[in-house]
């Protein structure tokens, strides 16, 4: 099926780019710019998104590698007054 008519990429391009890219780094966060540049493609109108994103979504290899989970909570606990100093 069609999934991006502007630069003619089906769900079986998306699948085959997730793969990929899983095989090569199974560390690495997939986003739907680096499934483009893997593609030799680029984002044009934006009208496909919802429905890129959802063809992302219903691929097995997309999971986020444990090493990366939870990371903005750890992020947020750390700095509970956002950096901010107390007085200058």
């Amino acid at each position: 099926m069609i999934i991006c008519h502007c630069q003619n990429i089906t769900d079986r391009d998306i699948d085959a780019a997730i793969d990929w890219m899983r095989a090569a780094d199974d560390k690495t966060l997939i986003t739907p710019g680096k499934i483009y540049r893997a593609l030799g493609k680029a984002a044009d109108c934006g009208g496909c998104m919802p429905l890129f994103l959802s063809t992302m979504r219903a691929n097995d290899n997309l999971e986020v590698p444990m090493q990366l989970c939870n990371l903005r909570d750890r992020a947020t606990q750390e700095t509970h007054n956002e950096r901010r100093q107390e007085s200058y």
